[in-house]
């Protein structure tokens, strides 16, 4: 099963007022999301999401998301091939369904299933 590519970016942030300024400049245009736990941008047909403190996640470095037309094949495809399920599937709302998984040597992979 083949992905849709990486669509989206999570990049973790100490000070969400200071990243929202960098990122506001290198992107060009003002975020289409912008709460105290998240700012999130669309700039050509990516996303790019400013977490606080990594969020609940704990995310220490940023995350690739891969977009996937079925979030749960893609987990079973990547456990049987060696990966491991850091976060499982679930609703982050509006249908879409995010999970991460580590590859052998511990990165981060991130996928999205849109519904």
């Amino acid at each position: 099963m083949s992905t849709l590519g990486i669509k989206t970016v999570l990049h973790p942030v100490s000070d969400l007022e200071k990243a929202k300024t960098v990122y506001t400049a290198l992107l060009g245009t003002p975020p289409q999301a912008d709460s105290s736990y998240y700012v999130g941008y669309e700039a050509e047909g990516q996303h790019i999401g400013l977490v606080p403190n990594g969020g609940p996640q704990g995310m220490t470095s940023p995350v690739a998301y891969w977009h996937v037309t079925d979030i749960e094949a893609k987990l079973a495809e990547l456990t049987a091939a060696g990966a491991t399920v850091k976060e499982a599937a679930h609703d982050v709302g509006g249908g879409r369904l995010v999970a991460t998984v580590t590859d052998p040597d511990g990165n981060v992979l991130g996928l999205v299933q849109d519904q």
